[in-house]
């Protein structure tokens, strides 16, 4: 067998003289936010500790990213009393969203792609409203088991967590009454500018509301049916009709099947595949146009085991490393990399 003193000198030789550059630098802030008040079980507000965890800081600045961890927003304090009617924690989920859409605004302002940790999905509404407040008109894709597009007058149930993208389009704005701490939530986003992906429960509001405004749905029936490729190269055709805007990602760990992502509060069996579901992410990160994502509904209480709990916390990692530019494939080498020498003796 020939050595491979030969071919490593050649190898060294030509990243030497022919270097490929090194991936750009991408600036990423994290914020943590723990708020659970959006639905009723307890535990979703342990998701962004947990995450982080599980190596997300130390794997992104291995990939490259440039990271700043701006800490957890203190969001769960009480905030008055309950309104009669149906909804619930009203002055809870106003507050806590004011609060992240700041900070939101701020880390946009820092020039950084925005990562907010969860908590429930109805953190979605302070986190697409500060995102669209410091940049401007964006795309939304909504990665999701469920629409979460019921409005106060038709929700179920009274969660917000199952609204917040109604606060956020202007074509619903007649459906919203005034609510305490919601005077500060102004809509945003064109029902043309928004995308789903991976529904399978979607109530006949919901159903109703997204007939109505023409919204874009890959439910997971079309996704089986195109295949995850085709739907992510008829969202991004889609969206790029209406102008390159920042893209912001709300992904929401159910879309994921619960055979991998058991530790969440409303799981829905037939979902995405954890390939499937980071496909999605690396597919919009290669856009260059992504610059805003939200993880939520990571529930360590959900989980029935360790490993349950474990699993979807290593998804929900991987599908933010993915977001934010890792592939696997492996990274471009950088332009000083040198492949060791070998072992005396070795062949």
């Amino acid at each position: 067998m020939r050595t491979l003193r030969p071919l490593v000198l050649m190898m060294t030789r030509s990243l030497h003289h022919h270097p490929r550059p090194p991936p750009p630098q991408q600036s990423v802030g994290i914020i943590g936010a723990p708020f659970s008040k959006g639905q009723p079980r307890g535990g979703v507000e342990g998701g962004p500790d947990l995450i982080r965890a599980a190596g997300l800081l130390q794997r992104l600045q291995e990939q490259g990213c440039a990271v700043k961890d701006y800490g957890n927003l203190s969001l769960e304090e009480a905030a008055g009393e309950e309104l009669p009617g149906k909804l619930k924690s009203v002055r809870a989920v106003g507050s806590a969203n004011r609060r992240l859409s700041e900070a939101v605004q701020a880390v946009k302002k820092d020039g950084h792609t925005s990562v907010m940790l969860g908590g429930d999905h109805s953190l979605a509404i302070g986190s697409i409203h500060g995102h669209a407040a410091a940049v401007g008109p964006l795309s939304v894709v909504w990665v999701d088991a469920h629409a979460d597009i019921n409005t106060p007058l038709t929700t179920y149930t009274g969660n917000f967590h199952g609204q917040p993208m109604s606060f956020l389009l202007h074509e619903l704005q007649s459906y919203i009454p005034p609510l305490p701490n919601f005077s500060w939530v102004k809509p945003c986003v064109s029902a043309r500018d928004l995308v789903y992906i991976g529904l399978r429960e979607v109530d006949p509001a919901e159903h109703h509301i997204l007939k109505l405004l023409g919204v874009k749905v890959f439910s997971m029936t079309e996704v089986d049916r195109l295949g995850v490729s085709r739907v992510m190269e008829e969202t991004c055709d889609y969206l790029s009709t209406r102008g390159r805007k920042p893209i912001h990602l709300s992904y929401d760990i159910d879309a994921i099947d619960p055979s991998v992502t058991p530790a969440t509060g409303t799981p829905v069996v037939g979902g995405l595949t954890f390939r499937e579901g980071v496909y999605i992410s690396e597919y919009l990160s290669q856009t260059g146009l992504l610059s805003g994502v939200d993880l939520v509904e990571v529930n360590p209480l959900r989980g029935q085991t360790e490993q349950e709990v474990r699993s979807t916390v290593n998804a929900a990692v991987g599908v933010l490393l993915a977001c934010l530019g890792r592939v696997r494939e492996g990274n471009l080498v950088p332009a000083d990399y040198r492949l060791p020498e070998p072992e005396p003796g070795r062949r």
